[in-house]
């Protein structure tokens, strides 16, 4: 095999890409991205030490939460981006490790990621084959090991966020480089990296919550909107992605320019916040989840912005692809990259002037979709949601969160909430809303029947508003709600969310389309035994056991 990497469900076979990424990614990129991590341990197990002295690097810091990020499924297929960042980790690592010694830290024995260097590109590519995931042998141990750190690239991708809007905690980035650190550690014991993989899951619930506060400081609760879907007879620029702050520099550089704005896939929920629906040329949402770009930018003509992950390689013929721009840890070769100066601020002047001289969208469908039930919002409505469950008018909630994928499999999710009774809610968050929110579901007393909360990170509110009922019914257990779990994944941000949750104690939680082929069969029947962690069958049979 000329590469090998499992982190996300559409894995080839069910079992790992071997020679290219599914995602799109070439041999050359997932083995950097290997070393990259590699890299990271390194520099986490000096840290980890300097961090017992008192020392903390700032730089470290961001530098280990971008590199998590970074390597994230179709986040960035930009090669010449990983030599660099290598090249800066193997700088900081010196950097601290002198940091360390200054202060008297004594090193003792260090896995050999700490002490590995190369000087050259060349020396890069041949140690990149040599430091993948199967260097570690134990199957179970590597299971484990890799779902922590998938769990980490998650959990690095909220810290990130979070932090462009000024918020952070010292002790993310602490657990971040010691989990890393762990990783490296053959003395660990199974159980010590079970304990190690419900830590990550606990401080994900801490992460997001930060993320939510920040969010919500920057922008507002999110309110009850109706999100557009159509389009004006103006050009406009799509930003997709996940990062708020890009948004709002956009929304403002924007502004006045004759230039729209839309939203789309993750990004969504922006539509939500009431700090950006001061901004009339901000249209609403167009398309749908990422896994279909390649024809809707097809449609869109004017120019679209990543912030973050969800890219999809374009066509050889695609017209739209001179016109993609990326920035934070997204990348992409040919497509050009925007870095913000050192106040943060990103100038996105390129790209306006390149949209005013592009078509309008086309417009591919109209109406309106609806959405904004964060917890905040959901709330507001707890008299009227708890009423209508004492009532039976609400018998059960469905939280059907995660992320959409282009597998045919995925059907299952819209058949699903098609089949639901109609005296069930479905709380939703992420990107596997686009199989079932533009369906006409109706409402119960004026509450919809699909409650949108945002983006993946917005998991979060599901679970305060489940805490919230438990709190309300006075139920000793969450898990007596009648709330059932049925979650579609696809990357590692949806790893951190069910990390998180069963560190909340939830259980019985279905993953689909697929388990995760990093499992091993040990791990998995760990999860199954103790947290009840299941899949998916047909709709039908499923219905029964949910509703049973």
């Amino acid at each position: 095999m000329s590469m090998f990497c499992y982190q996300c469900q559409e894995a080839a076979k069910g079992t790992g890409c071997t020679v290219k990424g599914v995602c799109g990614k070439t041999d050359e990129v997932a083995n950097i991205q290997d070393l990259l991590m590699y890299v990271m341990k390194g520099i986490s197990q000096y840290s980890t030490l300097a961090r017992e002295a008192g020392i903390e690097n700032e730089k470290v810091n961001r530098f280990i939460t971008n590199g998590l990020f970074m390597t994230i499924t179709n986040a960035n297929f930009d090669k010449v981006k990983f030599v660099e960042a290598i090249r800066e980790g193997l700088q900081l690592r010196e950097e601290i490790k002198k940091q360390a010694e200054d202060a008297g830290v004594a090193f003792g024995e260090l896995h050999h990621s700490a002490s590995w260097f190369a000087e050259t590109e060349n020396d890069f590519d041949a140690k990149a084959r040599v430091v993948g995931i199967l260097t570690t042998e134990n199957e179970d141990v590597r299971s484990l090991r890799e779902l922590t750190i998938y769990g980490l690239k998650g959990l690095a991708a909220y810290v990130e966020h979070a932090d462009n809007l000024g918020f952070e905690k010292s002790e993310m980035y602490s657990f971040m480089q010691k989990a890393l650190k762990a990783t490296t550690d053959d003395s660990l014991s199974v159980d010590e990296l079970v304990a190690l993989v419900m830590e990550c899951g606990a401080n994900g619930v801490t992460a997001m919550a930060m993320l939510d506060e920040a969010n919500t400081t920057a922008y507002g609760n999110p309110e009850i909107t109706k999100v557009n879907i159509g389009v004006s007879n103006k050009p406009g620029i799509l930003i997709s992605g996940h990062d708020l702050k890009d948004m709002e520099q956009l929304l403002k550089q924007t502004e006045g320019t004759g230039v729209d704005v839309y939203t789309h896939s993750e990004m969504l929920p922006a539509n939500y916040y009431p700090a950006f629906k001061k901004y009339e040329h901000f249209v609403g949402n167009y398309g749908n989840a990422w896994w279909k770009q390649n024809e809707e930018f097809e449609t869109f003509n004017g120019p679209i912005l990543f912030t973050t992950n969800c890219i999809v390689p374009p066509k050889a013929n695609s017209t739209y692809q001179d016109k993609v721009f990326t920035t934070g840890s997204s990348g992409f070769p040919g497509f050009k990259h925007i870095v913000a100066d050192e106040n943060g601020v990103k100038d996105f002047s390129e790209i306006i002037e390149l949209a005013k001289t592009c078509a309008a969208p086309i417009e591919i469908e109209k109406g309106e979709i609806i959405g904004g039930f964060a917890h905040n919002q959901v709330m507001q409505l707890a008299d009227k949601v708890v009423d209508a469950v004492k009532t039976g008018a609400i018998r059960k909630f469905f939280v059907m969160a995660g992320c959409d994928g282009r597998m045919k499999s995925r059907d299952y999710y819209t058949e699903f909430a098609a089949a639901l009774p109609k005296d069930t809610v479905i709380l939703t968050a992420g990107c596997a809303k686009y199989r079932y929110n533009k369906l006409e579901l109706g409402d119960i007393g004026g509450i919809p029947r699909v409650l949108d909360a945002g983006q993946c990170n917005d998991s979060y509110s599901l679970a305060v508003i489940a805490l919230k009922l438990k709190e309300v019914f006075e139920l000793n257990d969450i898990n007596e709600l009648p709330i059932a779990y049925n979650i579609a994944w696809y990357e590692q941000k949806a790893v951190i969310v069910l990390l998180a949750l069963l560190s909340l104690g939830v259980k019985n939680i279905h993953l689909g389309p697929t388990l995760p082929a990093f499992l091993s069969p040990n791990v998995a029947k760990v999860l199954i035994d103790t947290f009840g962690i299941g899949g998916i069958g047909t709709v039908d049979e499923d219905m029964k056991m949910f509703l049973n």
